[in-house]
């Protein structure tokens, strides 16, 4: 694995810390569909505000998995799939670091004289 870097390690702990809110993931769930919408529309049927939302949109926006376009005097809001590939990417290296140590502990252990 990679020698890590503050920087990606600072970009790895946004999108993880966004990621865990239940109404960030909710927001996110909506957009995966690829169609920007905007916040009226992400409110619909959510009990949020306008300026909660807006809230959680810039956590998303901070941490790169959302992007705001303009469409004329509405602002829309896009998944930005990227950072989340790069999420997975991350986990799928950490968890094939785990299954081979897991792998030598257990031919350490069935090698190993009883």
């Amino acid at each position: 694995m990679p020698t890590p870097t503050p920087d990606a390690d600072a970009r790895r702990a946004a999108i993880f810390a966004a990621l865990g809110d239940e109404t960030r993931l909710g927001v996110l769930e909506r957009l995966v569909s690829g169609e920007a919408q905007s916040i009226a529309r992400l409110t619909e049927g959510t009990g949020l505000t306008r300026q909660g939302l807006t809230k959680h949109l810039d956590v998303l926006a901070g941490a790169g998995l959302i992007r705001r376009v303009r469409a004329g005097r509405e602002t829309l809001v896009a998944l930005e799939p990227a950072p989340l590939a790069a999420a997975q990417g991350w986990l799928a290296r950490i968890s094939a670091e785990w299954d081979d140590a897991l792998g030598r502990l257990k031919s350490f252990l069935e090698d190993k004289p009883h």
